[in-house]
């Protein structure tokens, strides 16, 4: 399925985040600010995170848990165009040295549905991501990979954003985005230096929080989930973003 953007990239990034990505490595944008940058509102993250209630299980986890649910899909941005173009869905490989606990494998997750690759939001997000990591790194071509996770946790069972601890994905940019939290306590994320020097460390609450980082200079992690009434359901909705220059 291919797709073209109708109407052109936006030809600016915001300063504070090229500034911080070309510095230290790392970067949070609040909520209001991302939703200014993409002309969306309350409504618009409202559509766009009803697409998580349709992620399924992921079974590939090695450390035997049932508290992740995910899909899976690659675009190819061009800044230069904007020209935004859905591949063909193909199994996901991380290696072993990158990923101890899940790599070495080709883990075979449900695609993206239709509805959530043609989400005008998720469409925006993705331009003008792009157009910050060109502003910082002169790339114009990016391959990237989108995977929303729902993470549930529950008394028989805590919730692990981040199972495999602190970690890069072996990516040139990473981004995770906040779609919603229902229920729980936990999911601090932090992002540090290869020498273990801590460069930020934030708890994304509001839908449209963004946490960016270079992924070949910095390592990041998410605390464990757990439920704050443990008679009720309980997630934590993100969109992690995976970016790499061609």
């Amino acid at each position: 399925m291919n797709t073209r953007p109708s109407a052109p990239l936006a030809p600016t990034a915001p300063a504070s985040a090229v500034r911080a990505l070309a510095g230290p490595g790392g970067h949070l944008m609040p909520a209001p600010e991302l939703s200014a940058l993409l002309d969306v509102g309350p409504a618009d993250w409202a559509r766009f995170g009803a697409h998580w209630d349709a992620l399924t299980l992921d079974t590939h986890m090695a450390d035997g848990g049932t508290y992740r649910f995910r899909r899976y899909g690659q675009f190819d941005v061009d800044t230069a165009t904007g020209a935004l173009t859905r591949l063909p869905h193909a199994p996901y490989l991380q290696e072993s040295t990158i990923n101890p606990l899940n790599g070495g494998v080709e883990r075979h997750f449900d695609p993206l549905t239709d509805e959530f690759a043609a989400d005008p939001l998720l469409r925006a997000l993705l331009r003008a991501m792009a157009a910050v990591f060109t502003a910082v790194e002169g790339t114009t071509d990016w391959n990237v990979k989108l995977h929303p996770y729902r993470i549930t946790a529950g008394d028989d069972q805590t919730g692990q954003p981040a199972p495999e601890g602190r970690h890069r994905d072996g990516v040139t940019f990473i981004t995770s985005l906040m779609i919603n939290r229902v229920n729980v306590a936990g999911g601090e994320s932090a992002v540090f230096t290869d020498s273990g020097e801590e460069l930020l460390t934030t708890t994304l609450t509001d839908p449209g929080d963004l946490l960016l980082g270079d992924d070949r200079r910095t390592l990041h992690s998410v605390t464990p989930l757990h439920p704050v009434d443990a008679t009720a359901p309980a997630h934590r909705d993100v969109l992690v973003v995976a970016f790499t220059a061609r």
